[in-house]
């Protein structure tokens, strides 16, 4: 099988990024140069995410969660079985987690839920997959444990940032103001070039952001 294309490149770091499920959530495949990485927001469709984990090569170490709604950890479950992986999110979003089927089940949609996760995370913790880095920053308001993921020119932002848009802050567990700061504080400080990949919908850039977003005028 010909392995696909990434979405994007950023040097030596390829970024595969794939919607699952029926809210087309991204899940998000990136590795380094030794095809080492991890796999973020596994969110449905596991059979999809295994195929292209395969189809790349990547040597995947661990499935990092920008945080725990339903519709990104719907396929923790099976591809942590298939491919033996630690699954790492922070503390404060673990009720969410363990809420997954229910939460689910108020959309009608059929849930696998996952054991609890193995490892937390904190602010400032670093992962290192070969010589991918990358570097979470906590930013709570669209759900209270989300945190972001820095690397060279890139951020996994998850549900806090979109493309002319801004997580939901109306759900169990939002806060808008927390949202907005945070945005400002662990985003906006970013270099403009940097390339946000978000939970739902195309990727953009922090300086496209800045200056046209309508949330954040």
């Amino acid at each position: 099988m010909t392995a696909p294309a990434p979405t994007r490149t950023h040097g030596d770091v390829k970024i595969w990024s794939l919607p699952t499920g029926p809210l087309q959530e991204n899940a998000l495949l990136v590795a380094g140069k030794d095809n080492q990485g991890f796999l973020f927001d596994p969110g449905d469709d596991a059979s999809r995410i295994l195929a292209l984990v395969r189809a790349t090569g990547v040597n995947v170490q661990a499935i990092l969660l920008t945080h725990a709604h339903f519709d990104h950890i719907g396929a923790v479950q099976p591809i942590r079985e298939a491919l033996n992986l630690p699954v790492y999110l922070h503390p404060s979003d673990l009720p969410l987690y363990r809420m997954g089927a229910a939460s689910a089940g108020r959309w009608g949609l059929p849930f696998t839920q996952p054991g609890d996760p193995e490892h937390p995370i904190a602010q400032g913790q670093e992962f290192t997959a070969g010589d991918l880095k990358l570097t979470a920053r906590e930013l709570p308001g669209h759900a209270p444990g989300h945190v972001v993921f820095v690397g060279d020119g890139f951020v996994i932002a998850g549900d806090t940032l979109f493309a002319g848009g801004i997580g939901r802050t109306d759900l169990p567990g939002g806060n808008h103001p927390q949202l907005i700061h945070g945005i400002q504080q662990e985003l906006f400080t970013l270099p403009g070039e940097t390339y946000v990949y978000p939970g739902h919908g195309g990727h953009t850039t922090i300086a496209r952001e800045k200056r046209s977003n309508p949330f954040l005028q």
